[in-house]
């Protein structure tokens, strides 16, 4: 088998509690992410699910360099990307991007489309293709949107055509990896699966890998290759999408497959029936 596009590594990220501590005593510290090891091989999604607090988005933070891990290591293509600096770390900022959750908070208001998409490669010293009119138009092509558009500010479009804005910039540098984070969990439901789709397409048509940050089971059943769920900093279940959605083992998995609404009472009969046998036979294993 040929090696994961990313690998992360028992990952640790703590956070010293504020008031805590004084002249002597070092301060407390609260682990967000407790000892999380994951791989995503090229042109896959990985879906990473769990409550609000789980630790989900941190752990993102972490695989894009947005966040210093406190221990543990990132590792794209088979090298440690955990100390890289100046440089080196541009290269890898061109290999994987973010998309935010919220668009319009991680779109500058002030700027136009067309800076917002060619800033990725103006800050790396990078020429921009084409020139930045050109270049910024085919990009609004790509995510769906009228390049005509592309001297409008970000209050001037939709939610979901904000967010489109945001993939388009992620997008500019050329990245190998993507890491949704929670990248359509503030848009209305039929805009979601606009963007998901959006989504869809460009990694078949650009051979994208995704780390897919999620809270939404819905949304993750999509678009997801395989599922880690992950609850108090850790990942307590990852398999195929298909056998943690129809069979999942852990009890936290299913609490949240329980909470999800049901249209049909078959299905659900299924679900359970198909959770129960699963959960018999880890307890058998056990044993």
């Amino acid at each position: 088998m040929s090696e994961p596009l990313l690998r992360a590594t028992n990952l640790v990220k703590e956070f010293p509690v504020m008031g805590t501590g004084g002249l002597v005593r070092p301060p407390q510290r609260f682990r967000a992410v407790d000892d999380v090891t994951f791989e995503i091989n090229a042109g896959e999604t990985l879906a990473l699910v769990g409550e609000s607090g789980s630790g989900k988005s941190t752990t993102a933070r972490l695989a894009a360099r947005l966040l210093d891990v406190t221990s543990g290591t990132v590792e794209l293509d088979g090298e440690d990307v955990t100390t890289l600096r100046r440089s080196a770390l541009n290269r890898f900022r061109s290999e994987v991007q973010v998309v935010f959750q919220d668009p319009y908070s991680s779109l500058n208001p002030r700027h136009t489309v067309e800076r917002i998409v060619t800033a990725p490669l103006v800050y790396q010293g990078r020429p921009v293709p084409g020139g930045a009119r050109a270049f910024t138009r085919s990009l609004m092509e790509r995510v769906g949107l009228d390049p005509d558009h592309s001297q409008k500010y970000p209050a001037q479009f939709s939610g979901g055509q904000a967010q489109r804005i945001g993939i388009a910039r992620a997008l500019a540098v050329g990245p190998r990896v993507v890491v949704c984070d929670e990248a359509v969990s503030a848009l209305d439901v039929s805009v979601q699966a606009q963007v998901i789709n959006l989504l869809r397409d460009l990694q078949r048509e650009e051979g994208l890998t995704y780390l897919f940050i999620a809270h939404d089971l819905a949304v993750v059943r999509q678009i997801a290759t395989r599922v880690a769920v992950m609850t108090q900093g850790q990942i307590v279940e990852e398999g195929d999408r298909d056998a943690v959605f129809g069979a999942p083992w852990h009890e936290y998995t299913r609490k949240l497959l329980d909470a999800v609404p049901r249209i049909r009472p078959e299905w659900e009969r299924q679900r359970r029936a198909n959770a129960a046998r699963a959960a018999a036979a880890q307890s058998g294993a056990q044993a």
